[in-house]
């Protein structure tokens, strides 16, 4: 496509979710459930479709060359489909949040004064090689009463169309317009700057892929952006942790998935048990292929340990290797944490009530755990059904995205003939 024609391609595609999201925005939460519900089947239905695609998407990238971490989060498999109709079915059940009202409270006048939850409008995804967004981002989108335009990868393309024929089938099985989820058909990537500068049509974007295409968007966009750069976490093993616990812990939340953006990147030890917990550790992540890399401390327990350098404090791996530093107490986690961390998730293995308290409220992430593996930070493990993403801004929505953080709030006011004097 030239120039020109991606820029009337993309006015035709704003118009058109423009549209949508009005008929959406109105839309009777039976019709909403319907339409998910009749997605998930046709996903389940298509399994083999869905496959036979994604191998298409698999093979050009082995062909490529493209990293494992990206390879791993291309895939399509039983389970991950299953997954995905699983997610699609959850969020209908949950509810429908358009239209609540909050807050309501009488003043002085007689009026009563409250907010109602309200739809974004129309939302830009933008994301890479995770055709599971698809799937997810359209039945949120969906639930929260928007009209959805998503532009996925080039290295998806052919799994992506797939699962948009199932949402469209689901949308035409409800009566709803099936222009309320339009997923891009075309790889070119100045479609990309087109979507993220349309005012007129779109109301948010979300970016979900690599630091660079986050970064280029946040740069580049004139409407408002949803987003996280960086998943730097930590798990800190306190003084007084239960250690079998927290070797299952660190274990599970490095080396469940590597690729992931809520995969722990830093184990933080106290000095107290490193001695103790460390050697065996050490054994369970060699065992699965994982690189090393720690302070002095740690370096001196094990021939194993590669230095590492300061800049490995801040790095976001997704791959199998892992920072370790030991910490003379909380204060130093906390502190290091709060320096190197990227505000996404981090979590304390302790049986210390007080240094529970002090870690959920004086570690500024926008998911702090206690006693569990960092790889629960997602939507579908908090019960939102899905997520649209993982923002790290302080501003409307943080941390898992999900049905509220796709709306916004409207004050209304009741009266019954009150003027101001």
């Amino acid at each position: 496509m030239s120039i020109t024609d991606i820029k009337q391609y993309m006015q035709s595609v704003g118009r058109e979710a423009r549209a949508a999201s009005r008929l959406i925005a109105k839309a009777e939460t039976a019709a909403k459930n319907q339409a998910l519900v009749a997605i998930a089947h046709a996903i389940k239905r298509d399994e083999k479709k869905l496959i036979s695609a994604n191998k298409k998407d698999l093979d050009n990238a082995q062909l490529k060359g493209l990293e494992p971490a990206m390879i791993d989060r291309l895939t399509l498999s039983e389970k991950s489909i299953v997954n995905m109709a699983d997610g699609l079915l959850q969020i209908a059940s949950l509810a429908d949040p358009v239209g609540e009202i909050s807050g309501l409270r009488y003043r002085p006048t007689g009026i009563q004064v409250g907010k109602m939850r309200v739809p974004l409008g129309v939302i830009g995804i933008i994301y890479e090689a995770r055709p599971n967004v698809t799937a997810d981002a359209a039945g949120l989108c969906l639930k929260a009463g928007n009209a959805a335009i998503l532009r996925g990868g080039s290295e998806a393309i052919y799994s992506n169309q797939a699962i948009a024929a199932c949402v469209r089938e689901g949308l035409s099985k409800a009566d709803l317009p099936e222009t309320a989820v339009q997923v891009i058909e075309t790889t070119d990537r100045a479609v990309v700057g087109e979507l993220i500068t349309m005012q007129s049509f779109v109301d948010v974007i979300v970016p979900r892929g690599g630091k660079g295409l986050i970064e280029r968007i946040s740069n580049e966009a004139r409407v408002p952006v949803i987003k996280h750069l960086d998943g730097v976490c930590h798990v800190y093993i306190d003084e007084l942790a239960d250690l079998p616990k927290a070797i299952k812990i660190a274990d599970n939340a490095k080396t469940q998935r590597f690729g992931t953006c809520n995969t722990m990147e830093t184990l933080l030890v106290h000095k107290s048990v490193a001695a103790e917990i460390l050697p065996e550790l050490i054994g369970i992540y060699h065992a699965k292929g994982v690189e090393l890399r720690g302070d002095d401390a740690a370096c001196a327990l094990t021939a194993n340990i590669h230095a590492a350098t300061e800049e490995d404090w801040s790095a976001e791996y997704l791959a199998p290797v892992l920072s370790i530093r030991i910490v003379d107490n909380l204060d130093q986690a906390i502190e290091h944490i709060n320096q190197y961390g990227s505000q996404h998730t981090d979590a304390i293995v302790t049986e210390n009530y007080t240094h529970a308290r002090r870690f959920l409220r004086e570690v500024d992430s926008s998911s702090v755990m206690v006693n569990t593996t960092t790889r629960f930070a997602d939507g579908f493990e908090y019960g939102l059904g899905a997520e649209i993403g993982i923002s790290t801004d302080k501003i409307h929505a943080r941390g898992p995205v999900g049905l509220e953080g796709l709306t916004s709030q409207k004050y209304i006011v009741l009266g019954d003939g009150q003027i101001r004097q």
